[in-house]
């Protein structure tokens, strides 16, 4: 068990508040400065390698080229080996999908090809509905009359 510290209760309760988002660490260390309370990265990467190690926090690591994010586990040790990510290639933004469609992407895989899904590390790749919308206005408006 970890040193009970302000920065980690502080990282905590952000992280619970967040429900089942995921965190990268420096949407962490901004809001922690927004709200008057600076904590250095260091101390951040710290906390969480902490509460990863104790179960409270899943890390997850999505590609080489964007870094880790945090998501608070409320006791859901299952929460995300049940279904499928997407990951905006625009934004960023990570989204949990429980779609029963995709489930039985993962059931035909197993059934037809002895393939077993690993829900924690499945992540489809492409553009938000948000993003998408942005786009498609950023497009109009360039359009010349």
């Amino acid at each position: 068990m970890g040193y009970k510290t302000k920065q980690r209760e502080y990282l905590l309760e952000f992280l619970q508040s967040c429900g089942g988002r995921h965190v990268t660490v420096a949407e962490l260390v901004r809001h922690l400065q927004d709200s008057g309370t600076p904590v250095g990265t260091a101390t951040v990467y710290r906390n969480l390698e902490q509460l990863v190690s104790e179960g409270l926090v899943r890390k997850y690591l999505l590609d080489e080229k964007s870094g880790a994010c945090y998501q608070y586990m409320d006791g859901a040790v299952h929460l995300c080996q049940e279904h499928f990510h997407l990951k905006c290639t625009r934004c960023g933004r990570l989204f949990h999908v429980g779609c029963d469609y995709l489930n039985t992407l993962g059931e035909h895989l197993l059934e037809h090809h002895g393939f077993v899904v690993d829900h924690t590390k499945t992540v489809l790749y492409g553009t938000c509905a948000e993003c998408s919308a942005q786009q498609q206005q950023q497009q109009h408006t360039e359009k010349p009359e």
